[in-house]
């Protein structure tokens, strides 16, 4: 067994192991269901391949690329594949990360699951309508909500409040 088939065994093993709270477990149901879906190919074609990977194939762009952790305007950060509304300016702050990071997302916008692929638990969270990665949520962020949703800014597109939001994608 090479090491990538036993990180990987290792985290199947880890899903007996540590118990996945009921609200986890309904979020990850409902993930399976969403309203865009297009195949990887269709993703493809649509998307710079650089978003594409960190969207679809579930990459990271490297810390501090992202033009968006210096966007301070008001305005709604959508989803970069299919342009659901997810995060408000108003939610977002400097976690001193190099990405853009958020306290917390729109109603219904993002779905989590469990990842275990640094072999203990984390938290990852997607756009709720198209399943595009946007990253990871940990409980190191500001009041009210203790939250800092860690978003790949290649994930995102900014539009500011005066501009009229991009029709979903169909």
């Amino acid at each position: 067994m090479n090491r990538r088939q036993t990180l990987k065994w290792l985290g199947g093993l880890s899903t007996f192991l540590l118990p996945i709270p009921a609200t986890q477990m309904a979020i990850a149901k409902e993930e399976k269901t969403m309203q865009l879906v297009k195949s990887k190919s269709e993703w493809a074609a649509l998307l710079p391949q650089p978003a594409y990977r960190v969207l679809f194939e579930e990459d990271t762009e490297r810390a501090g690329t992202s033009p968006l952790n210096n966007e301070k305007r008001d305005g709604t950060f959508v989803c970069a594949a299919c342009f659901l509304p997810l995060f408000d300016s108003r939610m977002k702050y400097e976690s001193g990360t190099g990405w853009p990071s958020f306290w917390e997302p729109l109603p219904a916008a993002v779905v989590t699951k469990t990842d275990f692929k640094m072999i203990y638990p984390r938290t990852e969270y997607h756009c709720a309508r198209c399943g595009g990665h946007q990253g990871h949520v940990f409980n190191d962020g500001p009041k009210p909500t203790g939250k800092r949703y860690c978003n790949n800014g290649l994930a995102l597109l900014f539009v500011p409040r005066a501009d009229k939001l991009p029709e979903l994608r169909t």
